[in-house]
């Protein structure tokens, strides 16, 4: 029995010094794989801006990568396509998937909460190129019936779908983070003679409001790095415009477009698409940064 005893405790220790080994190289994926995208994308935007200066890439209006006369590289039209596309995806987002996440988290029976919810998140599992094809085929020509003047692509159909597929991250978000509001605090409100819309107003939602605001920002960081629905349905003219109802290009359309084979290995325009590549990652770096930070600053603990 003390031989038996000795040989398991020897597989134990063994184990015990295997395991935290396996687990630090498991998290060391994760690391060394940011850091590999992040090199990557420094070393071919360097060679980028070795060609073209900072001046011309954030300051001019015009973008002709593939221009045989004269090419110019210009990021404000991807930027304001960009920009335009989440802005009208978050106008559709916020309101709705706020007043969903109001309605399951405060109104809702519980029987119907498992019901709604479930069909509410199923909208974060349709794949997005059939969010593109749904913006362009139906969408589209939908918008088109009530503005005359709306281009066949545009960036207001993309952006209201882009909305519809974000409201699951705002709403579900939202909803978890009223729901870690105590029931104390709601009754406390009910109990000096608070309406049910005042609770919700003026307790539960400042209570809960760094959730909600952080949801905000995922949403919006969500549809800067959409890329199907903008491919599809926005076109990919390089106007330099702030009306939604044109023909937009946004920046991850426009790397779908360079890689499609356009440009040339080892060209400008193509280490054009890892200085846009670059530019979407600071972007989207930006805003988990934002959300982290109003998730610490407003967050209530109970």
């Amino acid at each position: 029995m003390i031989s038996q005893k000795k040989q398991a405790g020897s597989r134990t220790t063994v184990i015990e010094k295997i395991v935290p080994v396996l687990l630090f190289i498991g998290a060391s994926i994760s690391i060394l794989t940011t850091v590999g995208i992040l090199f990557t994308l420094l070393y071919e935007t360097f060679l980028f801006f070795s060609e073209v200066s900072f001046k011309e890439f954030f300051f001019s209006t015009e973008l002709r990568p593939l221009s045989p006369v004269e090419p110019s590289f210009s990021i404000l039209p991807l930027l304001t396509g960009t920009l335009m596309t989440s802005l009208v995806a978050m106008l559709v987002a916020v309101p709705i998937g706020l007043t969903t996440a109001i309605y399951l988290s405060e109104y809702a029976s519980r029987s119907a909460r498992k019901i709604l919810k479930p069909l509410v998140e199923v909208l974060a599992g349709i794949p997005t190129i059939v969010y593109g094809f749904f913006a362009f085929t139906f969408v589209t020509p939908l918008l088109r019936e009530v503005i005359p003047g709306l281009g066949a692509t545009n960036a207001l159909s993309p952006g209201i779908v882009m909305g519809i597929m974000i409201i699951p991250i705002v709403a579900s978000l939202s909803e978890d983070a009223m729901n870690s509001v105590p029931n104390a605090m709601r009754e406390g409100a009910l109990a000096i003679g608070a309406t049910k819309l005042e609770v919700t107003g003026r307790v539960v939602i400042p209570a809960a409001i760094s959730g909600i605001i952080a949801s905000f920002v995922l949403g919006i960081s969500r549809a800067i790095g959409e890329t199907m629905i903008v491919t599809i349905a926005s076109g990919s003219t390089k106007n330099f415009t702030f009306d939604v109802t044109q023909s937009m290009q946004t920046m991850t359309a426009y790397i779908v477009e360079v890689t499609s084979g356009d440009a040339a290995s080892g060209t400008t325009a193509y280490y054009s698409l890892y200085a846009v590549a670059f530019t979407l990652f600071i972007f989207t770096l930006m805003m988990n940064m934002v959300a982290r930070y109003i998730t610490k600053k407003f967050r209530e603990v109970y």
